[in-house]
């Protein structure tokens, strides 16, 4: 089974020197359905005060989209380019490894030049200045902001998980050589950084835009990148699914439960609080244990029951599915179209009439874009001459 994705895409394998070159296997739908509902998800979430955030991913349980757009990340890689590897050699397969980080970090340079000159000549227009985000970079001036923020010393809030994702990329090539040799071994060292960097939050990188660092600190983070690589080779040894085990169904279903009442946005959904216990919410920047449990137990239900890999073949999916095939147009969409949600929001007031606008308008730029993308996609693959 091999998993590609926009924002790890490889190009084609090149064609051995003799016989004839291997089949691609197919696609797994469900990385790119939950990718794409990960996506979509986060730009309901970038938007505050937005009423349809009330209801995604993070007010049923500890985790977000985040997590498992990090996850299917380390997925995708280990099965895009740990093939690649195996094909076409270490040279070839890190040349194409760099060459996809530097298309994420245009990408991100595009983004945050796009959301730099928006938010400037909003302010001039009228008169307000952002909360967060962008503010700041701009504190420091346009053209200081950018540069720093091009240097990914300063990143912004809603701007800083590529830079995640471009360092994470960039470290396949000595996870998948580690795990060649010791899956358990990478999995014990990586989650070992995870803690310490849990244990001591002064173990992070240095960001001019915010006292603590970055804001996904790469040290914790990298531990779901990991679990993902690892979670790969688990699925594809065995045929597309985790083998199923009753008791541990029956844990991650608990525990599920037990994330939804303790994390569930009670206060929020106007209902009483019925959370069992008075602790605070497990911290994001560091992926704290309850976060890392409850996509634990999400991934492991995703990729162990045969109904999740038949449902994500739907044919209503299908819209869902291109917006994770292309995943790093779809993001970088989704991301403009929060920005332009946030400025309409602090301008003129979250409205129903302009929540509805704003959302609708926004879902429908990120499938419009995913549905011609994948259209474009099938015309140029249907136009090449089938290999002999």
């Amino acid at each position: 089974m091999a998993i590609t994705d926009d924002l790890e895409r490889p190009a084609a394998a090149e064609r051995p020197r003799t016989g004839p070159r291997p089949a691609k296997p197919a696609r797994d739908a469900r990385v790119d359905v939950v990718r794409g509902l990960a996506l979509l998800t986060i730009f309901l979430d970038h938007i505050p005060r937005n009423a349809p955030a009330l209801f995604t991913l993070h007010n049923f349980g500890f985790s977000d989209a985040a997590e498992i757009f990090v996850l299917l990340a380390g997925y995708s890689s280990m099965i895009a380019y740990g093939g690649l590897f195996r094909r076409a050699g270490i040279r070839t397969t890190v040349a194409r490894i760099l060459r996809r980080c530097l298309r994420i970090y245009l990408f991100q340079a595009g983004l945050l030049l796009a959301t730099l000159v928006i938010v400037r000549i909003w302010m001039d227009l009228t008169g307000l200045t952002p909360r967060f985000g962008v503010a700041p970079l701009l504190q420091m001036g346009l053209l200081p902001g950018l540069l720093r923020g091009l240097m990914l010393n300063a990143l912004p809030n809603y701007l800083d998980i590529l830079p995640l994702y471009i360092l994470l990329l960039a470290l396949f090539p000595l996870i998948y050589l580690g795990m060649r040799h010791a899956v358990w071994g990478v999995l014990a060292l990586s989650g070992a950084l995870w803690l310490a960097a849990n244990l001591d939050h002064q173990l992070n990188l240095p960001n001019a835009a915010a006292d603590d660092g970055w804001y996904f600190n790469p040290f914790a983070w990298q531990f779901l990148f990991v679990i993902g690589a690892a979670l790969a080779l688990a699925v594809r040894a065995r045929d597309g699914l985790l083998p199923w085990r009753g008791w541990a169904a029956s844990a991650a279903c608990a525990y599920l439960v037990f994330a939804l009442f303790q994390g569930g946005s009670w206060i929020d959904w106007g209902l009483p609080d019925l959370r069992p216990l008075a602790i605070d919410a497990p911290d994001k920047s560091h992926v704290g244990p309850l976060r890392l449990l409850n996509i634990l137990a999400l991934s492991y239900l995703l990729f162990s029951a045969p109904a999740a890999l038949r449902a994500s073949r739907w044919r209503h999916f299908r819209l869902i599915d291109a917006c994770g095939r292309h995943s790093l147009e779809v993001f970088a969409a989704g991301c403009l179209a929060a920005l332009i949600g946030r400025i309409l929001y602090r301008t003129f007031d979250a409205t129903w009439p302009l929540q509805v606008a704003v959302n609708l308008g926004g879902l429908a730029l990120m499938l419009g874009l995913a549905s011609f993308l994948d259209a474009r996609l099938r015309r140029s693959a249907d136009s090449k001459p089938p290999r002999r």
